[in-house]
């Protein structure tokens, strides 16, 4: 696909970290963007910097997220693009015992639907959503191409740590729907990936003390440093602009692999 002003582009997660880095690097080639994301201030930042739009979008809510297609495509028109960065985490182990009174604790159940309804069904909701919206458009080129869609999962989805059943399943979920999302659409010409991302330099990773992100660093095999939201964003708009990029999982990691804890 071809990046240029005629396209638009939908990026949750958009105000921060992953989000706002690929609809910068979007907004370069002259897309027109909408961010949706829960912080306003942020997001309107952006959004006012980028010549773009935001809309306020929980995206475990139908109606927010109805609402947030309905401003976005009556301000910048309907969608092209998606890419999915809306996610969180949290660390709690399946089952533990407390190591000073001896009590035995599992995971607390709405904990763990939390993180499914965020990264999981959050994410599929969106994709079907604006699939339908780029089902209305003309194809842009000879072979029919409507759209694409690209989504956030993690290295956790295929190695995921102490206390990341919630978080590793979610992103597995994400990496296990993209083939099938993307054969569902193959006759509509709207192509779907995923990446995979590695231990990136994000707004959540930042407020880590200096020596714990040290270690993180030291820990990749090559280049020994974090991700930078930069390169994610760089993949993003490959994936956008080489046609021949489909039902996709790829990792960017700097071959990580992750350990047990």
């Amino acid at each position: 696909m071809k990046l240029d002003s005629s396209i638009s582009a939908v990026i949750t997660g958009g105000a921060s970290g992953l989000g706002a880095s690929t609809a910068r690097a979007l907004a370069a080639h002259g897309v027109k963007v909408a961010l949706f994301d829960m912080n306003a201030d942020k997001g309107e930042a952006l959004a006012k910097e980028l010549g773009g739009v935001f809309c306020k979008v929980n995206v475990t809510s139908d109606a927010d997220v109805d609402a947030g297609f309905a401003k976005a495509r009556t301000a910048i028109g309907q969608e092209r693009i998606l890419i999915n960065c809306a996610g969180t985490g949290n660390a709690f182990k399946t089952a533990s015992r407390d190591k000073t009174s001896g009590e035995i604790k599992h995971f607390p159940l709405d904990a763990f639907n939390m993180i499914i309804q965020i990264n999981l069904i959050g994410t599929f909701r969106c994709i079907a959503k604006s699939a339908a919206g780029m089902m209305s458009l003309a194809p842009v080129d000879q072979f029919g191409e409507r759209g694409v869609i690209i989504n956030t999962a993690s290295v956790a989805a295929e190695d995921g740590q102490m206390g990341q059943a919630a978080y590793s399943a979610s992103k597995a979920g994400v990496v296990g729907m993209t083939l099938p999302i993307a054969r569902d659409l193959m006759s509509e010409g709207i192509r779907v990936n995923t990446i995979l991302p590695g231990i990136f330099d994000t707004p959540l990773m930042q407020g880590a003390p200096e020596n714990v992100k040290a270690a993180l660093a030291a820990s990749v095999p090559f280049p020994k440093r974090l991700g930078v939201p930069d390169e994610y964003a760089s993949l993003a708009v490959e994936m956008c602009r080489n046609g021949y990029f489909n039902g996709e999982d790829v990792r960017l990691d700097g071959a990580i692999r992750m350990s047990p804890r």
